[in-house]
């Protein structure tokens, strides 16, 4: 039977010997480390020549207790030596967690991440629409690059196949307008100035507006999501590697359909709207169709509709940059994926949102109001 881990105290000429005896295992410890704790005193000297076995846990304890006390350790066979200086250079440093600090600083480095972060994005944004305009230029001086084909694909689906669905939403948003612009008006008995409300509002934001935001999240997504898998499966790599610039064969396509479809879906969804509120207009306020034609004619200026047109492909640009700039950034795995899908569709509707706020009070100034 293995004896349990003990020691003795040696005095001897060069100083105190510790001399260890038993078996130095988990099992046989017992108290021999507090015991070990209450030794007083130097140490010159352990002796292990007398130990039956030696785990990690006893190398452990006697590596601790050599390097407190400075003492040299002698008596162990090679392969127990191997093991205490395996137990040795595998001994660092742990780092206490940090202490956590108050809410309010915690806040503040919140706040100050967001913002160094929202930086780096804009700035990485404008670089890439500054390569987006290379491209355009190359691809101009250079028209056998451009890629045809690949842009009439985006175009259908970009603009033909969001037709129903971009309709459908100007439809009832013309619908809500008018109700609700003829509930405030009827108090002061002026429901037929529904008409004007529904007919500047959609020409001149609301069908524009709410274009772009179906657009960035239905192609502006799309747009991240392709891209990014084309980057985890290394395509776009491959792509550069045979000499195809994916700048001029992704983005180029990508971009200039979104810039050139959202003119025609804002104006396509405008009528739409303004469709919707025709049709409450004559079946709440009795208001005949023709009526409401002659009167949007009359009240609604040239100018709104040119608002609605130059704000589209600037908005358009926007969510296609946005898109193909998030797409391009997913480096690692397929989470990425989804968080940059994300990303962009936020950061479209938030530029988009901002543009429209600049144009409103650019539009303003010149006198198109």
């Amino acid at each position: 039977m293995r004896g349990s881990a003990d020691f003795e105290t040696v005095d001897g000429g060069d100083g105190t010997t510790l001399r260890f005896t038993g078996n130095l295992s988990l099992a046989c410890l017992r108290d021999l480390p507090d015991r070990i704790q209450q030794i007083d005193g130097p140490v010159a000297k352990i002796d292990l020549s007398d130990v039956e076995r030696l785990d990690t846990v006893g190398a452990w304890l006697i590596h601790r207790l050599a390097r407190d006390k400075g003492a040299t350790v002698e008596g162990l066979e090679p392969e127990e030596q191997h093991l205490l200086e395996q137990v040795a250079a595998a001994e660092h440093p742990i780092e206490l967690p940090a202490k956590s600090a108050d809410p309010f600083t915690r806040m503040l480095g919140e706040v100050g991440d967001a913002v160094v972060t929202a930086a780096h994005t804009m700035y990485g944004l404008l670089g890439f629409m500054g390569a987006t305009m290379v491209a355009f230029w190359n691809v101009f001086t250079h028209p056998r690059r451009f890629r045809f084909n690949a842009t009439v694909h985006r175009f259908e689906v970009v603009g033909v196949t969001a037709l129903a669905i971009i309709g459908l939403m100007s439809f009832l948003i013309g619908i809500v307008i008018a109700q609700q612009g003829a509930v405030q008006l009827r108090q002061f008995g002026a429901e037929v100035y529904t008409i004007n409300l529904v007919g500047r509002i959609t020409l001149r934001e609301l069908g524009v507006l709410m274009t772009a935001i179906m657009v960035a999240g239905r192609s502006g997504s799309a747009f991240a999501a392709q891209l990014g898998t084309m980057k985890l499966t290394e395509e776009i790599d491959a792509m550069r590697t045979i000499g195809v610039s994916p700048m001029e064969a992704l983005v180029i396509p990508r971009t200039l359909a979104v810039v050139l479809m959202m003119p025609l879906l804002g104006f396509y969804a405008s009528l739409v709207a303004i469709m919707g509120g025709c049709l409450l207009c004559w079946i709440s306020l009795g208001i005949p169709p023709v009526t409401f034609i002659q009167r949007i004619r009359e009240v609604v200026p040239l100018t709104d509709l040119w608002v609605g047109l130059v704000k589209a492909p600037v908005f358009g640009a926007i969510i296609a940059v946005s898109g193909c700039f998030q797409g391009m950034q997913v480096e690692s795995d397929a989470e990425q994926v989804g968080n940059r899908t994300t990303t962009a569709v936020v950061q479209a509707i938030f530029l988009v949102i901002v543009l429209d706020a600049f144009f409103a009070v650019f539009f303003s100034e010149v006198g198109w109001i």
